[in-house]
């Protein structure tokens, strides 16, 4: 019976330790035997069938906030550490001062995972914190964000959901700011592109995350961080984002990257491997600058509008206004470039819809038409045009006046 509890006891005991060295290991980013240089190099390009072994993925243009290429882009999966673009934006919009700081506290300290290696009571401003999260991808640099922003972790959680909801995110829900394995916390490509899109829009975390290397100081000792991104310094136009990784989300990665002006962001999720993840990030980056190109949509949108008045705008009737005919003008275009395969422009089909009878008087910006942009058969814009200016009913004056120049002209022919 003592060999039996006996055992039973080390059966335990190793358990408890497999339990402690995973909850340590959940999401530590190991380094891989592999050269991105050589992946690089290697990667296929200029491809009509981009295939990746990741589960999830997307690209997506920030100038047209329009999806170039998915695969299963909608599906709600678990994101790992890329959860910290949100904090990281929480973050920006509650802080008054991140030169403030802050004391550790006993929660954030005791966090396992991935860590920028803080203690209970160090100081820290949260200018470094916000390094620690982004370039370390420090579960403790979270948790203490989250305490001093949000008073806890739960109510900072609340923020997050609050701002998901802002951007309209359906599928998106948080529950830790740090992005440890929960049922109740999961993303999808293309919300997490979104999330991604609204958080560069915020110049600080634009440039936390386009860092390779910094200092921070812990309780006056400095303290060099490098960024777990590694296509950041070794791919060109790269200047972002977030690396994750879980055991239920796998391998995660977040980039950014611009190109003359030809600016997307590519999310892959999970990815069996880190290398995988690299090859499938390359491979799609690759792809999209090697078969896409951005077309200026604004300028043939100008071109047709043009054309159009010239033919029509004299046609639109005004019944009893003291002006025969209007003057309109263009809402705003608010997509102005949109990314196309190279050599498929011939799919652009711009329409032009208007009204051809008004009654007056006539609403200065009043809408009297409509410029409808498609792609094939995907609508990808539509612009209003208005009536520029005021057109007024006409009076009894007008039309006594209208009558008396009538008499004129008709004794001008006659004389």
């Amino acid at each position: 019976m003592q060999k039996i509890i006996m055992k039973l006891k080390i059966f335990l005991l190793i358990f408890i330790l497999s339990f402690i060295n995973y909850s340590i290991s959940y999401n530590i980013e190991e380094d891989s035997d592999y050269s991105v240089e050589e992946i690089i190099q290697t990667v296929s390009t200029a491809t009509d069938n981009l295939e990746i072994s990741s589960g999830y993925a997307i690209a997506f243009d920030r100038g047209s906030k329009s999806v170039i290429w998915g695969k299963n882009e909608n599906k709600q999966v678990p994101m790992a550490s890329t959860t910290k673009i949100m904090t990281a934006i929480v973050l920006m919009e509650n802080c008054k001062d991140l030169s403030t700081e802050i004391e550790v506290c006993k929660e954030a300290a005791g966090i396992g995972g991935s860590r920028l290696g803080l203690k209970t009571n160090d100081k820290i401003t949260m200018n470094d914190l916000l390094y620690g999260l982004m370039l370390r991808s420090g579960n403790d640099a979270a948790i203490q964000i989250a305490v001093s922003v949000g008073g806890s972790v739960e109510e900072f959680a609340k923020m997050m959901n609050a701002k998901a909801k802002e951007l309209n995110l359906s599928h998106t829900h948080f529950t830790s700011p740090h992005g440890l394995d929960n049922p109740m916390h999961y993303t999808t490509a293309y919300e997490l592109a979104v999330i991604t899109d609204y958080a560069l829009n915020i110049e600080k975390i634009a440039d936390v995350v386009n860092t390779k290397n910094c200092t921070v100081m812990i309780n006056g000792y400095s303290k060099t961080l490098t960024n777990t991104n590694e296509l950041l310094g070794y791919l060109e136009g790269v200047n972002g984002v977030k690396t994750g990784f879980t055991n239920g989300a796998g391998r995660c990665l977040v980039t950014s990257v611009n190109r003359n002006g030809f600016n997307i962001i590519v999310v892959v999720l999970g990815a069996n491997t880190k290398k995988i993840r690299t090859k499938d990030s390359i491979k799609i980056i690759n792809y999209i600058y090697d078969n896409y190109e951005l077309v200026n949509i604004e300028e043939k949108i100008y071109e047709n509008y043009e054309k159009w008045k010239q033919i029509n705008e004299k046609r639109i009737v005004i019944n009893k206004g003291v002006r025969d005919n209007i003057e309109t003008i263009l809402g705003d275009i608010k997509i102005k470039f949109y990314p196309m395969k190279k050599g498929n422009i011939k799919d652009l089909n711009i329409q032009i819809e208007n009204i051809d009878y008004l009654e007056a008087p006539v609403e200065k910006n009043l809408k009297v038409g409509e410029i409808n942009i498609y792609l094939g058969e995907k609508e990808i814009q539509n612009i209003s045009i208005h009536n520029k200016c005021l057109i007024y009913k006409k009076s009894i004056y007008d039309y006594l006046k209208q009558f008396a120049e009538m008499i004129t002209e008709q004794k001008l022919l006659f004389d």
